[in-house]
């Protein structure tokens, strides 16, 4: 199956809300670039969006990781949050992309593969008749597919915005404001974006740790709440990753275990800074008197 040369970016794809939020979490351009990556891979693969290698052999996690070079807690992050989104769908174990035609032109697609074969058609009747000695009948298939190429793209720019898409462009704002409000609100407390590198080696420190075999990962709310631990001051991220690195083998829940503890250790801070407070209040007062 042969790949395409290129898909379709819109140049507003940045004002995307999925693509914003995306882009807003500690972890955000690794994301946004595994998802071009996707995006690429489908176009190369050329198979309706369908990441697979062949009709049967459909790309995994694992493979992904190797192919696009990336952390598998990275990969896995990032088809969880796409699936959520609803920008991608996994069918029988195939990662597809729903909304294909919003990135390839299938109708140009087709024209483009018909002109490859009639092309390569008259190629090979051009060979032949050199080779008997029969008249050539045609003349030049190269240059004229070249023009008729240059046409199919010219064609397939200028019916980027018909009636269908128009359509479907309403439909597919509705769904995505849908999903936005349901599951991806952000969260209450503000997390000051000076806290998401180290959010971010905290989320590697935890889903290397507990990746394998028990599946465990933090998800973008998960860490926007340890983000509030460190924003109050009381806990660090050191701390935090120490914790991590004390969580019982055994634990029935290693992310309760880790909320608990920083729970604890931000009670505890908050107790002795007011024993602190207290203590100078006294002073304060003995001296003034």
């Amino acid at each position: 199956m042969n790949g395409v040369q290129w898909i379709k970016i819109t140049t507003d794809i940045f004002d995307d809300e999925k693509i914003q939020l995306i882009e807003s979490m500690p972890e955000g351009d690794t994301l946004i670039v595994i998802w071009f990556k996707i995006l690429v891979l489908a176009g190369k693969q050329n198979n309706s969006g369908i990441l697979s290698l062949g009709n049967k052999v459909y790309y995994t996690e694992e493979m992904l990781s190797t192919v696009f070079r990336r952390k598998a807690t990275s990969v896995k992050l990032a088809l969880s949050m796409f699936e959520e989104f609803g920008m991608i769908e996994i069918i029988d174990g195939a990662i597809t992309i729903p909304k294909w035609e919003k990135h390839q032109n299938i109708d140009g697609l087709e024209k483009i593969r018909k002109q490859t074969r009639e092309r390569v058609a008259r190629h090979r009747q051009k060979q032949k008749a050199l080779i008997t000695g029969e008249p050539q009948l045609v003349l030049d298939c190269n240059v004229t597919v070249t023009d008729e190429n240059d046409n199919v793209t010219q064609e397939i720019k200028n019916k980027s915005k018909n009636k269908k898409e128009i359509k479907n462009k309403s439909k597919n704002k509705k769904e995505i404001e849908n999903i936005l409000d349901n599951s991806s609100r952000k969260p209450e407390t503000y997390i000051p974006p000076k806290y998401y590198s180290l959010l971010e080696s905290i989320s590697y420190k935890y889903n290397d740790r507990f990746l394998y075999p028990n599946n465990y990962t933090l998800t973008h709310a998960q860490k926007m709440k340890i983000g509030e631990y460190l924003a109050s001051g009381y806990v660090t991220s050191d701390e935090v990753i120490s914790m991590i690195e004390r969580i019982p083998e055994d634990a029935t829940s290693p992310l309760a275990y880790l909320f608990k503890s920083m729970e604890n250790l931000k009670q505890e801070r908050m107790l002795e800074c007011k024993a602190i407070a207290h203590e100078n209040a006294r002073k304060k007062y003995m001296i003034n008197e």
